[in-house]
Parts: C-alpha cells; sequence; structure tokens
C-alpha cells in the first residue's frame, strides 16, 4: 500500500516523492486517516515507527484544505513536545512535507534569546512546534495566543509526565478553545497517560502498532557484564572494532557523559556530549557532527537524546542501564529504525542487576550474555544494593530489592547465568 491510497492531496504527495517515501509505515498507514476524518487520536508507537510523519502529514492537509488565506495568519495547529531537539526535528519534517502547500510553522524553544522566536510570529503562522516553558513565556508577554487553534497535538506525552511538565501542560490547555481535534503521541502509554488523554480527547481512536514493551526485531541485543570502574576501558576495547562507525551512548547522568567523552578524547576517540548543561548551539553543532559521522560518538542523557533521529545509526551502547525498564526501550529504538537492522549493547554492573531483571521482565526475553571480553565482572556481591524505581522498590540507596527471585538468579557467576 502506497501514499496515493490515503488520498494524500498533490502538493503533499509530491513533496512525500521528493523526500523519497513511497510507503506508510503501519502507525502512518492507521493513524492518518482517523485523523482526516477529523476524529481525536490516541496513538501509541515505539520510537522510530514514524509518529512524527503519522500526524504531520494529516494536519498539513486538513490546515491546507480548510485554508481562509486571511491577511495575517493565525496559529491554526499547535504541536507541544518535551525537547528543543525533536521540536527542531518536527519543524524540519512540517518544512518539508509542506514544501508546496504554502503553510508556515515556526518552532520556538527555551534557551536561546527569545527575540528571533517572537519576531517570527509578529506576521502570522499556521503552525507552531513548541516545547512548554517557552511556549507558556512568549504567551504571558503577549507574543502569541491559541484562541484560534483547531488542531492540538501532544508529541511524547510520557516523556512530558517523565519530565515534570503536567503543570505547563494544563496551563496551555487552559488557553486553547473548547472545541478542537487533540492527538496524543506516545511511545509508552502508563496509566497516567491514559488518564489524562481522558480528560482531553473526545471519543478519541485509539491506534497501538506495537505492544508497549516490545523492542525492534531488528535489533541485536547484548549485556556485557562488567565492574563498574571498568566501563571506560571497556567502551575502548568495543571501539577498536573499526566497523562501528558511530555509536549513541547513553549515561544516567550529565557529569557522567561529560567524564565518559573526556576518557574517550583521552584515547584519541572524537566524541561529544549532548545533555541539558549544554546550550542550544552546542547540541545541535554535536548533533550534526555526529549526523555527519565527523564524531563518532555522541554520549547523551535520555532527556537530551528523546529527539535524537539520526539515519541508519547502527550502534547504541548503554553505559549505564536505566533505572527504568521502559527507557531502555526508547534508548535501543534509536536504532533498528524503519526496518534497519541495528546493534544494542548494554554495560551492567552488579548494582545494576535489578534494573536488568526489570528490563528482562518488560521485553519478555533473556538478553544474551557476551562474556568473552578483557573486564569480565568481579564484584558479584556489592555492598550497596540499588531497588529500581517505581518498580516495587523505593529506589533509595540501601534499599531491599523488590524482585527477591530475580536477586537469588544473581548469587552465581553471570556467565552461566545465560
Amino acid at each position: 500500500m502506497g501514499f496515493s491510497s490515503l488520498n494524500i492531496i498533490d502538493p503533499i504527495a509530491r513533496a512525500l516523492r521528493e523526500e523519497g517515501y513511497a510507503t506508510p509505515t503501519p502507525i502512518q498507514a492507521e493513524a492518518i486517516p482517523v485523523i482526516l476524518e477529523g476524529s481525536d487520536l490516541l496513538g501509541c508507537a515505539q520510537t522510530g515507527t514514524g509518529k512524527t510523519a503519522a500526524f504531520a502529514i494529516p494536519l498539513l492537509q486538513l490546515l491546507s484544505e480548510r485554508n481562509t488565506y486571511e491577511k495575517k495568519r493565525k496559529i491554526r495547529a499547535l504541536v507541544v513536545t518535551p525537547t528543543r531537539e525533536l521540536a527542531i526535528q518536527i519543524g524540519e519534517s512540517f518544512k518539508a512535507y509542506g514544501r508546496h502547500t504554502g503553510l508556515t510553522n515556526r518552532v520556538i524553544f527555551g534557551g536561546v534569546n527569545q527575540n528571533p522566536q517572537a519576531a517570527s510570529l509578529r506576521n502570522g503562522v499556521d503552525i507552531v512546534v513548541a516545547t512548554p516553558g517557552r511556549l507558556l513565556d512568549l504567551m504571558g508577554q503577549g507574543h502569541l495566543h491559541l484562541r484560534d487553534v483547531e488542531i492540538l497535538v501532544l508529541d511524547e506525552a510520557d516523556r512530558m509526565l517523565d519530565m515534570g511538565f503536567i503543570h505547563d501542560i494544563r496551563k496551555i490547555l487552559a488557553a486553547l478553545p473548547e472545541k478542537k481535534q487533540s492527538l496524543f503521541f506516545s511511545a509508552t502509554m502508563p496509566s497516567e497517560i491514559v488518564r489524562l488523554a481522558g480528560t482531553i480527547l473526545h471519543n478519541p481512536a485509539k491506534v497501538s502498532v506495537t505492544p508497549v514493551s516490545s523492542t525492534v526485531e531488528t535489533i541485536q541485543q547484548q549485556v556485557y557484564f562488567v565492574d563498574k570502574g571498568n566501563k571506560n576501558r571497556l567502551l575502548v576495547h568495543l571501539l577498536k572494532d573499526q566497523s562501528i562507525k558511530t555509536a549513541l551512548v547513553f549515561t544516567r547522568t550529565k557529569h557522567g557523559a561529560d567524564k565518559v567523552v573526556k576518557f574517550l578524547l583521552k584515547h584519541d576517540i572524537t566524541a561529544e556530549a549532548i545533555h541539558g548543561n549544554k546550550g542550544q548551539n552546542a547540541r545541535q553543532r554535536a548533533l550534526n557532527n555526529f549526523k555527519k559521522q565527523s564524531t563518532r560518538v555522541l554520549v547523551a542523557t535520555d532527556i537530551a537524546a528523546r529527539g535524537i533521529d539520526v539515519d541508519a545509526l547502527a550502534y547504541v551502547i548503554n553505559f549505564d542501564m536505566s533505572n527504568m525498564a521502559e527507557t531502555y526501550v526508547h534508548r535501543i529504538g534509536r536504532t533498528g529504525r524503519a526496518g534497519a537492522e541495528g546493534t544494542a549493547i548494554s554495560f551492567c554492573d552488579a548494582e545494576e542487576k535489578a534494573y536488568l531483571c526489570d528490563v528482562e521482565k518488560l521485553i519478555a526475553k533473556k538478553i544474551p550474555v557476551i562474556d568473552r571480553h578483557p573486564f569480565p565482572l568481579t564484584d558479584l556481591n556489592p555492598v550497596k544494593t540499588v531497588a529500581p524505581q517505581g518498580r516495587g522498590g523505593s529506589g533509595r540507596p540501601g534499599a531491599k530489592p523488590s524482585h527477591k527471585a530475580n536477586s537469588k538468579r544473581w548469587s552465581v557467576n553471570p556467565r552461566k547465568a545465560r
């Protein structure tokens, strides 16, 4: 089935052909007709399945068909997303798909001077893509209003809740007209998202193309057991393989990301970090360098990496195991996109074993252990026990693990626990 079967108007269909798009992904094939009918939608699809095009294409078509060609454009569609990187990516998608429609879009986000963004809004704009904080700032200063919005998109809704944006979202919703089409897109659907959607969406269609806990089948997953102090050395060891052209490396903290970059640079491996303490220009420059492969390794925290979209990224490395199993799914979803093959490698030290157990429980599969490497785990009985947050444990240092059976599993040599 091609895009032609979805009744896409010619200006957008032409742009899709120019972008090399011939066949819609499952989320696009299911969501586009529903949105074109004017229905509210609750969409769940894992990272890399084409969620942006799933809402951008029909949104552009609806606005084109309703275009009143007023002298001053009004904000008729609003897309709210959690991070600057993701906002930029979505804005680029609107620009690409809508290049022949005459519709305009503006991306607004914090961390940079607001004056150019405010100036770009003065002459009017059809579509605004925004992060919550900067959107509220500009609204409060009178640079924009939302009373003419016809279509609202909340993208990566689960991440916005994780980042504490719930109060900002409610303020934004209060400024919108009651009559509008609302679209929720999220990679996971925890109960909090379902409850929030229930307060905003009206008789929504529900589209879910993959189970919440699934990981793409084309991704080869591996775990290396290693002492915490040897993770840097193991990373350098793996990067001696020159077939790894680029790798996206995840750490839990911003400080940890900087330390990894410093160690890699000492070993003549080009690397840059991307996290919340970096300025917007530095983050965008690092991402562009990574896409051009002038930087071999990009080290990122989870929030900063949510908007990273790199074609044919073959390797994701979890330098630190995430303390939330769902985040593991998000991380490795950066590779294996659109049917491509990818490899996801995880380093697991003694204190992270419970996190690994949670991941394997969520994805309902055992991750193969690679035990032939120079830095095997030697500390099998760590002094401090870490209980995973949000999975039955308190998350406090020294708290008892919530998985007694899993704790018992790791009382043996990990090489025999395959």
